[in-house]
């Protein structure tokens, strides 16, 4: 199991690949598919050590989050946007809210 993880944001991704380049695990890719701006986002391979160089190496802020112990997450829920079942985690400010670590977005 990944200790790390990568979530993507595809609309916020340049595909400038600077994340794709500094990773050292090669588990990030250009997609071969287009974001609605005309780029070919990044995407993820698996496998992440959760180091975190691909965040500081993008230049894009919001287009990549990094869970950095991912096999510790245990909580799911059911995420309407996602239509799947997906590793949630609380919002420190609102314990109550659970945020979907796919979508990034809140369950209600």
């Amino acid at each position: 199991m990944s200790r790390g993880h990568i979530t993507v944001n595809r609309e916020e991704c340049k595909g400038c690949s600077l994340c794709v380049d500094a990773c050292p695990q090669s588990v990030l890719a250009l997609s071969e598919k287009f974001n609605s701006h005309g780029y070919h986002p990044v995407e993820y391979l698996g496998e992440c050590t959760g180091c975190g160089t691909c965040f500081y190496a993008c230049p894009e802020p919001g287009a990549l989050t990094v869970f950095k112990r991912w096999d510790l997450m245990e909580e799911t829920a059911f995420c309407p946007r996602c239509e799947k079942e997906n590793k949630v985690f609380r919002e420190d400010e609102n314990p109550e809210i659970l945020i979907c670590t796919s979508c990034l977005k809140p369950i209600k």
